[in-house]
């Protein structure tokens, strides 16, 4: 065994024995092993940086670029709204996800679907109250059985594709791997969304949480309203199916650099108006998208706490008008000014279609 022999498997074992610490993140410790690799001669000097350059490198950036597209578009709230039923059991669910997630990783590479399905999947898991880490492994296992069957499926069959090209002059087609892959992906994607997601060790840390009601609260922001927007012309309360799909909740209205009172639950919105609402970032991505909407500047976001609205605990008594009823019905918004955040009933905390939610006594009201 010559030196450079030596020094490469010593390198090997040094990358795989970071990546399996987990100390340091997998791109840097990577990054790292090919400087090293060029500082000792063991890659030739002028092919260090030829990989980032490869088929596969681009492909794989491109697609993410197209992900990123599609969800600040609105395309991934659209197919959570019409897809994803946070009413399914896990079971159903992972195996529903499962099966589109490995269907589009063979005609758009496995990253892309992955990179689109995961703010799906973690939106669906918050709407039905669990973690979603017992769905996001079952989704990237299904993804990579998808992308087995097709050519651009996976960078793998990218690689050995334009490779067999160099070597034999005849790459491999679109559906070369195909008798192959696609009985791998039946057979794989069966096994994960019956068996697989069982063998998964969830932690406490893991399990849906129980801190105090105000964790639930998310950010406020500011959204501008282009003369593009779809909701030029409606009323601020005709936005509440759409916020909700969202995951936000409509706090009020500025026009002309003024508040107007309560939630402006009647007021027509106009061209430049700015919407403010209350929601996880994500959520707020997500109507932005959805709404055409714009943030006006850089700190549009902020914490509720920062903001100059009050947040509140309150209890629901026994003769309380709300008792046995909803928000949206009582008119809590319209007739107060009052916006309904969470409600936490028993340790079971609500933020999802909080108006919508018969309220009991004995519940506390964010």
């Amino acid at each position: 065994m010559t030196v450079d022999n030596i020094l490469l498997f010593s390198l090997f074992i040094a990358v795989f024995a970071l990546m399996i610490w987990g100390r340091f993140r997998y791109d840097l410790v990577a990054f790292a092993a090919l400087i090293v690799a060029a500082v000792l001669g063991l890659v030739p000097t002028g092919e260090v940086f030829s990989g980032f350059g490869h088929p596969a490198t681009v492909i794989v950036a491109i697609v993410l670029v197209i992900s990123r597209g599609l969800v600040n578009s609105g395309a991934v709230n659209w197919i959570s709204r019409v897809f994803v039923d946070s009413g399914r059991s896990l079971s159903r669910h992972i195996a529903f996800m499962a099966a589109i997630g490995a269907g589009l990783s063979a005609f758009m590479n496995n990253v892309a679907a992955l990179a689109l399905l995961m703010p799906v999947e973690i939106s669906a898991s918050a709407k039905a109250g669990r973690s979603p880490a017992l769905s996001l492994m079952p989704l990237a296992f299904a993804t990579i059985l998808g992308g087995m069957v097709t050519l651009i499926g996976t960078p793998p069959n990218i690689i050995i594709a334009a490779y067999r090209g160099e070597a034999l002059g005849e790459p491999f087609g679109m559906f070369s791997f195909a008798p192959v892959g696609l009985v791998c992906a039946i057979v794989g994607v069966a096994y994960v969304a019956l068996i697989g997601w069982r063998l998964i060790p969830v932690g406490n840390s893991e399990k849906a949480p129980t801190a105090d009601l105000r964790d639930i609260h998310g950010y406020v922001a500011e959204l501008a309203i282009p003369a593009k927007s779809p909701i030029v012309g409606r009323l601020v309360g005709d936005l509440d199916d759409e916020a909700a799909e969202a995951g936000v909740v409509v706090l009020g209205l500025i026009r002309k650099g003024r508040r107007l009172p309560g939630g402006a639950r009647r007021e027509e919105i106009l061209e430049d108006d700015i919407l403010v609402v209350d929601g996880p970032v994500e959520a707020i991505d997500a109507l932005v998208g959805s709404l055409k909407l714009e943030f006006p500047r850089r700190d549009s976001i902020k914490e509720s706490g920062s903001s100059d609205l009050a947040l509140l605990e309150v209890v629901v008594p026994r003769d309380s008008r709300l008792d046995g009823r909803s928000a949206g019905t009582v008119g809590l918004n319209r007739h107060t000014g009052v916006a309904l955040l969470g409600v936490s009933r028993q340790g079971r905390r609500f933020r999802e279609r909080v108006r919508q939610l018969q309220v009991r006594a004995g519940d506390v009201l964010l």
